[in-house]
């Protein structure tokens, strides 16, 4: 008897189906689908054929393997008693740098100011803890707010102290309730910035200071530098100006610069080479910078001389020098071959000589420690395509293939990166603390350190990609000396020993890059949990780690990111490679 179909389907309806049944329902909707694709993907060739599938960019995917990496190393320490999270700093160290301690260095026989500088090989109390941020501390503002407006309680400054500023740049900040801003001065203010970056200009025959470039001006070291209005001033411009300060226990120059999102650096004169190349700079700036450059015969001189290249400028402003003839700071400046080209009020301008003869005369030599040859390199022009400022010194042994070999995989690792990023930046994750956070995107990247930079083809990628962010190049000091190339291409840098923390404040760069450095440093058998606990202390909460290396370092590392409490996932380079690359987020630690 043929039943029809209503009752058919009320037959199986209280009971449960045959699993043939289910089967071939199932069969049956698979064939439909692979049907009605084939008949429409004619319409859509066109589009699949032209979207070229990016590594890294499946979001979901990666939340998957980052849940199931996460249940792996809990496993793992459940199972491995010595995998222990490290325990936070006491509240005394939130603005924790180390290897500067007066009591240490005093100890060690270090007198007439140096017992002021920096002496890791002295100071051996690095905590073996994470550097917590202060209770009421706020994700910095995004660009180009962030720059003129920062959280009050983010940095280390008294109401006294910013009532007694001495800086010509300070008295551009205003202190509100909770914020601090930083204010151009738009011809308001006597001697603002604007006015003393025309000013200077002028001084070396420009019509303004828009014509910096034209006068062989790319990178300029700013001296104690205020607060960094100089420098936020000439970055307008596109000139790479670099803060540098002496270490503050309080009301630092140098964090609030780098709060500011602005390139800064902890250094001074007082008893050691800066940590930059001979030649590195088109202009030195001292705007009350507090730097004696008449004393000690000369020898601050010598080293601003040293780092200033050829043609480049040394601007003083509002410093009590004694000009009269035969005066102590006119004979240094003749005797390396310095030219005062302008005196307006209290600034200042000499310009270093082109010429090596000069270099090579008696006068000259008599001068200690002053290279006898004035340490003038011949030069090479390479053209680079899309590399900007393309004029390279000091650097004959590099091949043009290794540099644009350097700029190609940055630039295709860069695209890798932001695509795994963005998903993350402009998500909801994760919820920071304060009611009075501005909305998303809040957390956008700001500053890089690129930790092994190489010959600065990460700096150049974000260049060519547009990218509103600066890169602070860090050469490994034993590593080839490519820093001249770098800073010739007016970039930011510095020479720095990683077995040995890195001279700047707490939670003062946004991302840290780093291609091969943990293998480099196992090789030099430093220890990689004190580098990634400083790694962790110069992070700002919510700011990303990408680490590219070998397996067995990145595996350490991951195994030490999850004790510093990071969240870290380890993601395939390419088939076959033997490479990973670790990305990490750093938390916002409440407690």
């Amino acid at each position: 008897m043929r039943i029809p179909l209503l009752n058919k389907l009320s037959i199986f309806s209280g009971t449960r189906p045959p699993l043939n049944w289910l089967l071939l329902c199932l069969v049956s909707v698979f064939v439909l689908i692979a049907l009605l694709g084939s008949s429409s993907s004619g319409a859509f060739d066109s589009v699949t054929t032209s979207v070229k599938p990016e590594v890294y960019t499946n979001y979901r995917r990666l939340k998957e393997q980052e849940t199931s990496e996460f249940l792996e190393l809990k496993s793992f320490a459940s199972e491995n008693n010595d995998l222990k999270e490290i325990r936070l700093c006491g509240r005394e160290r939130e603005d924790y740098v180390p290897c500067y301690n007066v009591s240490a260095n005093l100890l060690a026989g270090f007198k007439d100011g140096e017992e002021f500088d920096r002496h890791c090989e002295v100071s051996q109390d690095q905590p073996y803890c994470l550097v917590r941020p202060p209770r009421d501390y706020k994700s910095p503002l995004s660009w180009p707010v962030g720059r003129d407006v920062i959280w009050n309680a983010n940095v280390k400054i008294t109401k006294d102290q910013f009532l007694s500023s001495g800086s010509m740049t300070k008295r551009l900040m205003l202190l509100e309730e909770n914020q601090i801003s930083f204010h151009s001065d738009d011809g308001l203010l006597f001697d603002g910035v604007k006015d003393h970056s025309r000013q200077v200009a002028e001084m070396i025959g420009l019509g303004s200071d828009a014509e910096f470039h034209q006068a062989g001006v790319h990178t300029v070291l700013d001296i104690g530098c205020g607060f960094g209005s100089f420098g936020a001033h000439l970055l307008s411009l596109k000139l790479m100006a670099v803060c540098m300060a002496a270490y503050e226990l309080t009301g630092s120059q140098v964090q609030l610069s780098l709060e500011r999102g602005l390139p800064a650096i902890i250094g001074n004169f007082i008893s050691r080479k800066l940590p930059f190349p001979s030649l590195s700079y088109d202009m030195i700036h001292c705007a009350q910078c507090g730097v004696l450059w008449d004393k000690k015969d000369g020898m601050f001189l010598i080293e601003a001389d040293r780092i200033l290249k050829p043609g480049g400028y040394f601007v003083l402003h509002r410093t009590s020098l004694n000009m009269e003839k035969g005066s102590p700071i006119e004979e240094f400046t003749q005797k390396i071959c310095w030219t005062l080209i302008g005196q307006q009020e209290e600034t200042f301008i000499w310009q270093k000589t082109s010429d090596p003869q000069c270099y090579s005369s008696n006068t000259h030599g008599a001068i200690p420690g002053h290279p006898a040859n004035g340490g003038f390199p011949s030069r090479i022009d390479l053209q680079i395509p899309k590399l900007p400022l393309m004029s390279f010194g000091f650097m004959e042994s590099v091949e043009q293939d290794e540099l644009y070999q350097d700029f190609e995989s940055s630039r295709s690792a860069l695209r890798n990166y932001w695509s795994l990023l963005t998903p993350l930046i402009f998500s909801d994750h994760p919820k920071r603390p304060g009611d009075e956070d501005p909305l998303p995107p809040y957390n956008m990247i700001r500053n890089v350190m690129d930790m092994n930079a190489r010959y600065g083809g990460l700096n150049a990628a974000f260049l060519e990609a547009g990218k509103s962010v600066w890169v602070m190049n860090v050469v490994p000091i034993r590593a080839q000396n490519s820093l001249p190339l770098i800073l010739d291409q007016g970039f930011a840098g510095v020479l720095h020993d990683w077995c040995e923390p890195f001279p700047t404040y707490p939670r003062t760069y946004d991302m840290l890059h780093a291609n091969g450095l943990l293998s480099d440093l196992i090789s030099k058998k430093c220890s990689t949990t004190n580098l990634l606990l400083e790694m962790d202390r110069i992070l700002r909460p919510e700011g990303w780690v990408v680490l590219l290396d070998k397996v067995g370092p990145i595996e350490d590392a991951r195994t030490i990111a999850t004790q510093i409490r990071w969240e870290a996932r380890v993601i395939d380079v390419e088939n076959g490679s033997d490479q990973r690359l670790l990305v990490c987020q750093k938390p916002f630690l409440k407690k």
